[in-house]
């Protein structure tokens, strides 16, 4: 369900790879989300670091919309860079088991098959 690898880089030069490896892949930031960042300034006692990158193919996301429209509620994909124990992760939810969760239809899972390919690329190169 989950690809996660761990790297031996700081959390932000991760982060700043992942984005460079984002791009190399034909894939677009729409944004990042800094959840430690943000439950921090909530006052929430939040040690970790954790960026939640919004990413996005548009000729893939096209693809998914003109089949079901429904499925824009589980885009766009994400991918994060975070701290655990000590430990820089980066990791994703596998965007195949996710929208089979969703839909049965073959054409959607080809999509998903290659999403998903180049998301694991993405993580492995920034890692």
């Amino acid at each position: 369900m989950y690809y996660i690898t761990e790297t031996d880089k700081s959390f932000d030069q991760a982060a700043t790879d992942l984005e460079l490896a984002v791009k190399h892949h034909g894939f677009g930031v729409l944004h990042v989300h800094d959840l430690g960042t943000t439950l921090r300034s909530k006052g929430i006692a939040f040690d970790q670091h954790c960026k939640v990158f919004e990413v996005c193919n548009p000729v893939q996301a096209g693809k998914v919309l003109a089949i079901d429209m429904r499925l824009n509620m589980a885009l766009p994909c994400r991918i994060s860079v975070f701290t655990e124990n000590g430990k820089t992760k980066i990791g994703t939810i596998k965007p195949v088991q996710m929208l089979s969760m969703l839909s049965q239809d073959v054409a959607l899972a080809q999509i998903a098959n290659e999403v998903e390919a180049k998301i694991i690329q993405m993580i492995d190169e920034a890692k």
